[in-house]
Parts: C-alpha cells; structure tokens; sequence
C-alpha cells in the first residue's frame, strides 16, 4: 500500500514532465556496435522519470497536509520547552506518516484513475495527468481560503474563475501553502496557551516566594508534561489535526 501511494505522489509531481514523452517508449534501448557487441543507451523517459523523482520533495511540501502538520508539531514541543525531545526525525517521522494516513483517499484515487491505467498503457499520459490533477485539486481546494485565493488571484491579474476546474495549479499552490500556514499557526496558538498559562502561575509562585533566580521553565516542566499525558496529549494532537482537514 505505502508503495501504491508514493507511485501516487511520484505521477502527481512528475506527470507534466513524463507528458513529453511517448507512451509506451522503451525504457532501454539496445543497439549493435561495430565491433559485434551491444551499446545501452537511456532514453528521455528514464530522463524524464528522475526528473520528476527529483521533484517528489516539493510535491510533499505543496500539494499535501505536511506542512501544517509539522509546524503544529514544532509549536508544541516548543510549548512543551523539552528541547530536542521529540527529535526534528521523530517529528518529521510522524508528520510524514500521518500525512499518508490523511491523503489516502486522495492518493488512492490517483492511483486506481490515473496511475494503474498509464503502466497499463490504456490511457496516454495526458489523460493520465488530467485525472491526477481531479482529486489533488478537490483536495487543496478544500483546503484553501477564499481570500488567499483571490489574493494571489489579484496578483496575477487573472480575474475570477467560474468553475473550481479553472483555477491553475501555479495559482492555487502557492494560496494552499499560505492558507495551511495559517491553519497551521492558528492551531498551534490553541496548543500553545494552557502550556503558557502553566508559565505563567509558575514564575509568578517563584517570584512571590522569591526564588527569582531560579528558571521557571525548570520547575513548570514536569507540569507540563504532566498535564499533557493526563489529558492523552498525544491522541489529541494527532486526531485533531487528521480532522482538521476538509475532504
């Protein structure tokens, strides 16, 4: 399944670039040399599939809920002031996974409408793209606001569009990155305050008590994470942001 789904996001970041090249041309092709033997050579789709392989990074950070994720994630072990615990790769880890969990249906979709048929040889690339383009732009879609995409609409000068289906994938992926850091840094704001009321309470204790040279980030600590396995922070945090998103 998890290689179903990184085919899924490889076609969505490299179908424009695979377009160019003829369905069904040989990967490999083999030629005699003079001498009796065979000479290899690559083609431009071997060519054209590492480019898009090498684009597979951007299309994780643009066109998925990655981004939010991950910076919700941040803020709260910033909240939490343990440092580098979690580390940034457990915390990417999790972003990474639960992004998979997230776009799923997304990807499935692209797989089972565009990708399956375009190994097959039944649909040529274009339509290929055409119908990976239908679910990831629902997707994002969903997710974007309205303001951000008349905004980056307005820059463009493009007008307005009738139709979701109308709005191009240079116009909507740079709204959908700034509305889910939006999104993003709205929700890290809720997770943020009870940790900092606890701050709070705690240096104002201390400073009453006058113990001022002591960190109060010391002491509010075991509190704080206290509180967050008390309240299960962790299934919170995670079903929160899963549900966050519009599909």
């Amino acid at each position: 399944m998890t290689f179903r789904l990184l085919l899924a996001l490889l076609l969505c970041a490299g179908l424009p670039s695979l377009a160019t090249a003829a369905p069904g041309f040989a990967a490999l092709t083999v030629e005699p040399a003079a001498n009796g033997g065979e000479t290899y050579s690559v083609t431009l789709q071997v060519l054209a599939f590492m480019t898009a392989l090498s684009l597979l990074p951007a299309a994780l950070l643009m066109m998925t809920s990655f981004v939010r994720i991950l910076i919700v994630l941040g803020i709260l072990r910033q909240a939490l002031g343990t440092q580098a615990s979690p580390s940034n790769q457990v915390l990417i880890g999790l972003a990474l996974f639960l992004s998979l969990f997230i776009m799923m249906p997304v990807l499935d979709q692209v797989y089972d409408d565009a990708l399956s048929p375009y190994l097959d040889e039944e649909i040529p690339a274009q339509v290929a793209l055409e119908k990976a383009a239908a679910p990831l732009r629902g997707f994002m879609l969903a997710q974007t606001r309205d303001e951000d995409l008349m905004m980056f609409s307005d820059i463009a000068r493009a007008g307005e569009f009738e139709t979701p289906d109308d709005v191009p994938f240079t116009l909507l992926m740079p709204a959908f990155v700034t509305s889910e850091l939006k999104t993003a840094f709205q929700i890290g704001f809720m997770v943020l305050i009870p940790f900092l009321v606890i701050d709070l309470v705690v240096a104002t204790l201390l400073m009453s008590m006058g113990m001022m040279m002591l960190s109060p980030m010391i002491i509010s600590l075991p509190f704080k994470i206290m509180l967050f396995v008390l309240i299960d922070g962790w299934s919170l945090i995670m079903g929160t942001l899963a549900a966050s998103f519009v599909v």
